[in-house]
């Protein structure tokens, strides 16, 4: 298990800490709310994104595979979702932080976008198809990605919402500043969509 470990936490470290939905809200967040408005958003993804991977792990994406149609909705629903936040985020107002999106994501909300969060389905899929194998220690193996998955997720959520407060602080000089990265992220999060779509 040592050597699973060993190769799969690369791979976790890449996906987990690269730009992607979950790591650009939290930054956009961190930088309008701070951490303690944008924690049950954090919880939500440290909570929510393990459970994918285990249900990715016990068959979920053989269902995709038998009906690639469902795969195709699911797509199309995530990606019509962070259109929708990235408008949320384009057009907020820059005057105060605290109208800035609104509010920050709840925990449920943060939860349940796993279900439609293209990258993370992406990155279940291949960790469970490249890093198990097909027999009785399949279990194990699953026990150790998802242990790592969970590391890494705290890792990298906690590091870009940082990321995001330790903005603020340049956000808060001036309004067309946070307007300027309110459109930003926007924008990154629409393209972060782009190379799963394809």
């Amino acid at each position: 298990m040592l050597t699973l470990a060993a190769a799969f936490l690369p791979f976790a470290i890449v996906a987990g800490f690269t730009p992607g939905p979950n790591n650009l809200m939290l930054a956009a967040s961190g930088a309008n709310f701070g951490v303690r408005r944008t924690l049950p958003h954090l919880l939500g993804i440290v909570f929510g994104f393990p459970l994918l991977l285990l249900a990715v792990g016990l068959g979920l994406g053989a269902v995709f595979e038998r009906h690639p149609e469902t795969h195709a909705v699911m797509k199309f629903v995530g990606a019509a979702f962070l259109i929708y936040l990235a408008w949320r985020i384009a057009t907020a107002s820059p005057d105060t932080a605290d109208s800035a999106m609104g509010r920050p994501l709840t925990f449920l909300e943060a939860f349940l976008f796993q279900w439609i969060n293209i990258k993370g389905w992406v990155f279940a899929i291949g960790a469970i198809t490249t890093y198990t194998t097909v027999g009785g220690r399949m279990s194990q193996e699953l026990a150790v990605i998802l242990a790592m998955s969970v590391l890494v997720t705290i890792g990298s959520t906690s590091a870009w919402t940082g990321f995001g407060v330790a903005l603020s602080r340049v956000l808060q000089k001036s309004p067309r500043t946070r307007r300027v990265f309110n459109i930003s992220m926007a924008v990154l999060l629409v393209l972060s969509i782009v190379p799963v779509m394809m």
